[in-house]
């Protein structure tokens, strides 16, 4: 099989691509502009970087489910205490919710 010279194909100053030339045809085979593709994998490394320096941490950690149906929050810190005649939110008053209480 022999393949005759590829002949270039320009845009302006820049080579683009080639026609090669073989028994079973001509095909055009365009060049890999490396500039772009260094350029496209900066931006990319870019975007992911800051992406995960502004990502923040969960408000509570892993939450799982114990034996007997006991609820174990990992990595997390107990809420501050308020106090007993504080106001409720007006959803609490409309649900009728009741302050979840320490015991001890």
């Amino acid at each position: 099989m022999t393949v005759t010279q590829p002949a270039p194909v320009r845009r302006g100053n820049r080579e683009i691509g080639a026609y090669v030339t073989t028994p079973r045809g001509t095909r055009f085979v365009p060049v890999v502009d490396v500039t772009a593709v260094a350029v496209a994998a900066a931006v990319a490394v870019v975007g992911v970087s800051a992406g995960l320096a502004v990502r923040r941490r969960p408000a509570i950690g892993q939450v799982t489910m114990g034996p007997g149906g006991w609820v174990s929050v990992k990595r997390a810190a107990r809420p501050p205490l308020r106090a007993a005649r504080a106001k409720r939110p007006w959803w609490a008053h409309l649900l009728r919710a009741r302050r979840l209480v320490e015991q001890r």
